[in-house]
């Protein structure tokens, strides 16, 4: 079995959400300096946040029971949380077009920042299953 395949343990998600959070900051000079309007970068940032902490919840949701009722709700949360985020950015963009690009475009930093991150984590962390040799 090729190793990009084989199930890992989950990492842990404060890092990438920090990351995200440093990249969606580090936002607002490049928006400031080009001149472009900062209630995008706010909209997109409180869109991240905002999904980072459904996303939390959900997490913390799947971990604390376990079982596959809670499985199912989390999946749901975590489509109805992507849905969500475009629904809002397309409701803006269609109303103000340079809004809703400036905002798309600061949450797709954010989230590219902590997915990318988290792709890292996954794949150099550890094979589910095993077991740490003693040293």
């Amino acid at each position: 079995m090729p190793t990009w395949t084989e199930p890992r343990v989950a990492p842990p998600a404060l890092l990438p959400a920090v990351a995200g959070a440093f990249v969606v900051l580090m936002a607002l000079p490049v928006f400031l300096v080009a001149g472009w309007r900062v209630e995008g970068w706010l909209l997109g940032a409180v869109l991240w946040a905002g999904s980072e902490a459904f996303g939390a919840i959900l997490t913390h949701l799947q971990a604390k029971t376990g079982n596959l009722a809670a499985a199912g709700v989390v999946a749901f949360g975590m489509l109805f949380r992507a849905i969500a985020v475009m629904a809002v950015v397309f409701a803006v963009a269609v109303s103000d077009k340079w809004l809703g690009l400036a905002a798309a475009l600061t949450y797709a930093a954010g989230y590219s920042a902590a997915f990318g991150l988290q792709l890292v984590a996954y794949y150099t962390g550890p094979k589910a299953g095993a077991r740490k040799v003693a040293q």
